[in-house]
Parts: structure tokens; sequence; C-alpha cells
């Protein structure tokens, strides 16, 4: 049989190999078939021992020694960085396009199977310290530190306490009139004391009428009154239900995050002279930051995490204690802790809170059935204690009432 024939069997063979590559790969498999003389060439440069291979087989090997060919040529332009030529200087492989590469990779199959060494140029390195050098720089700062006379060193000042980074001055709501006033009277079951009135609360002069509150949802879920209440409907509770309302700090704000604790400390003389005045059996704190103001100016120190618990507190802690020499005392109003109502704070769960404000809700429904205050509301009021400023302060309230 003739060379003339053997190659053209080889090439028509080829020919069918290449048509079987993919779409992507086709191209350099026609690129590779020109950039020979003849077909035999190329299983050459492939394989010597696929020449008798089906044209399957020949399609499979061409398109594997292909990819293994790119493989060992993209190595070669991005050889692994070593420690040793971090130190000396940098060398960097020429990026080839996809074309050249494939170019590149056929030109070298007509000498070699190894691929072509890509072209490389080298930039200087910059300037790097010595790690020994940069150590003994600082262990020659630290001995002079070390050597210096303390006198050269400035006197440390005393830090001076500044207000949270929410703290807002009156300044900021001067412009906002509280229209919110308290609901007192003597002789209540229970007076709900707050932090301070918000923006909403202000503006419509009614306690906790935002509606994120969730003040008159808990008083009544928790039994503190029979039937639930709108903020409107705040100045009636002293005759409705024997209740009452106040606050530590009379200035509205945002949020109470924006009162200092300054603020808070020196609202407590003014709770004690509240209750002292109306005499209320209980007073509820509503909210945690209003006992620890109690806690701080009481005590004289922080209230610590041994020191605050909900509910019920001891007996030493009442407030508005009245104690006059030679006249009748008045032991004070029994403290209770319950949870913030506020939107704003996300630190317990709705029946977390409820579970709280269930432990005040039964004690203050067990007394206004003693008191005989039937649910739809009614109170009559009596004086705790002599004197004739009782007697003027039961007078102005039933007049309060009857207008």
């Amino acid at each position: 049989m003739s060379d003339t024939h053997i190659d053209d069997r080889s090439d028509a063979r080829l020919r069918e190999a290449i048509e079987r590559l993919p779409d992507k790969e086709r191209a350099k498999g026609i690129s590779l078939f020109e950039q020979h003389k003849n077909a035999q060439a190329v299983y050459d440069a492939l394989d010597s021992s696929v020449s008798s291979s089906s044209s399957e087989n020949i399609t499979d090997t061409l398109l594997r020694m292909m990819r293994l060919r790119e493989k060992a040529i993209e190595v070669e332009q991005n050889p692994t960085p070593s420690f040793k030529g971090a130190l000396d200087q940098y060398t960097f492989a020429q990026t080839l396009s996809p074309n050249r590469r494939v170019t590149r990779w056929l030109s070298s199959t007509q000498t070699s199977p190894t691929p072509a060494v890509t072209s490389t140029c080298k930039v200087p390195t910059p300037a790097m310290s010595s790690p020994t050098r940069k150590a003994s720089s600082r262990a020659t700062s630290l001995k002079r530190k070390a050597t210096e006379p303390a006198s050269a060193s400035p006197s440390p000042s005393k830090k001076k306490k500044r207000p949270s980074s929410s703290y807002a001055p009156p300044s900021k709501y001067a412009y906002l009139t509280n229209h919110l006033t308290d609901s007192l009277a003597p002789n209540l079951i229970c007076i709900f004391i707050g932090v301070n009135p918000g923006i909403r609360t202000a503006t419509t002069g009614h306690a906790y009428s935002h509606p994120s509150n969730l003040f008159w949802k808990l008083a009544y879920s928790s039994g503190c009154t029979p039937r639930l209440c709108r903020p409107e409907e705040d100045q009636d509770l002293p005759r409705l239900y024997a209740l009452g309302h106040t606050n530590i700090v009379s200035r509205p704000t945002k949020d109470a995050g924006e009162l200092s604790k300054s603020e808070m400390d020196e609202g407590v003389a003014i709770l004690e002279e509240k209750i002292r005045k109306w005499r209320p059996e209980s007073v509820a704190i509503v909210g945690k930051s209003i006992w620890e103001s109690v806690w701080r100016v009481r005590h004289k120190k922080k209230c610590g995490k041994d020191d605050f618990r909900y509910g019920w507190q001891d007996d030493s802690e009442r407030m508005g204690i009245v104690g006059v020499e030679g006249e009748e005392g008045w032991p004070g109003a029994r403290v209770f802790v319950t949870t913030t109502t506020s939107g704003l704070a996300a630190g317990m769960r709705p029946h977390e809170k409820e579970e709280v404000w269930r432990g005040l809700g039964e004690w203050v429904k067990r007394r206004r059935i003693e008191k005989g205050i039937p649910d739809e509301g009614g109170l009559k009021l009596e004086v705790v204690g002599d004197g004739e400023g009782m007697e003027a302060v039961k007078e102005e309230v039933e007049e309060a009432m009857e207008t």
C-alpha cells in the first residue's frame, strides 16, 4: 500500500475525529490539523499508539491531550509563589490570551511534547525591612521608655463622666409642650410610676398613648383593671378603680435613653414626696431603670445583679415613709417592680412580661374586691391619717370628680 494511500486514510480518520470534538474544541482541532503537513504527523505528535485506534478513541485522546497541554502551559505561566522568591524578587509570567495559548501549544507539538516556556519579566522587589531589625528597634524603644524619668510623662487626669451617647438635652424638645398631668388621689390601691412621657404622650396629654406601648394591655391581662381601658381614660383611673399614675421625670423625650442618670436620681425625692402626700397602698415601678435610680439614691451604690428582682420588694424598701416624732407615722407604700411597657424595649417577650405583671394584678384585683369596687368602676374616697390637710385634699378631689 502506498504512503499516499496511508496518508489519505489517516487524513480522513483525523477529520472524522475532529468533527466529533465539542464546539469549543473543534476550532483548536482544525488549527492543529492545518498546522501540520499531514495527518500522520498529528498522530505522532499526540501519541503513536493511537494510529490504529478508531475515530471515537482518537477524538477522546485528541481532546484529552489538548486539555492536558493547556493545563501544563497554565502551570508554567503561573508558578506557585515561594517564600524564597518573596524575599528575593517576584517573577510575573506573561498572561496570554486563549488564542495565543493554542497557537503556542500547536507550535510546540512540531518539535517536542513539552510546552514552550513562557516569557517572564522580573520586577524589582520594593525594599523590605528585616524582622530582626524591627524587633531590635522595638526593644530599643521600650528600653528607652523604661529608662526615662517618671517626671517626663504627663500626669494622668481624672476622667469626667459624660452622659450616654443617646442622651438628648432639654433644648432638643424645648418646642414641645407637655400636656400630661399626674392622675392621683388619696387612698389609692396602687400608683403606677413611669419613666417620663414620650412624644405622643406629651402631645396628647394621655399616659402611655403610643400604639406600641403595652401598658393598657398588660394592666388588663394581669387583672389590674377589669377591662381594657383607653389612654383617654387615664384621668378616670382614681375614680373608677382606685389606681393612679405619675412619672419620675416630667420632661418628654423620644425614649428613656435620652435621659441622664442624674435626672432620674433627682426625680426620686419628688416621687417620695408625692407618695407621702397621697399615701397609696402600693406603688408599681414600671421599668427596671426607675428602681435602679431609687436604689442608687437610697443605698449610695449601683443596683447590682444580686440586688435586683422583679415583683414585690422587701418591707425595708417601702416608699413615702412618714416617721415624725410625736405624731402618728405612716409605714409607706409597698413596692412592686414590673417590666417596662415601652414598645422600644425588646429585652423580654410579651408572655414573659405578662408573667411578671400577673403577680401585681392578682393582688390589685383582690384589694379591689375587698374595697367593694365593682368592675364597672366607682370609688368611695376615704381619709387615711388625721389632720385638716387630708380633709382638704379629700374635698378638692371630690369637687374635681363632680365637675
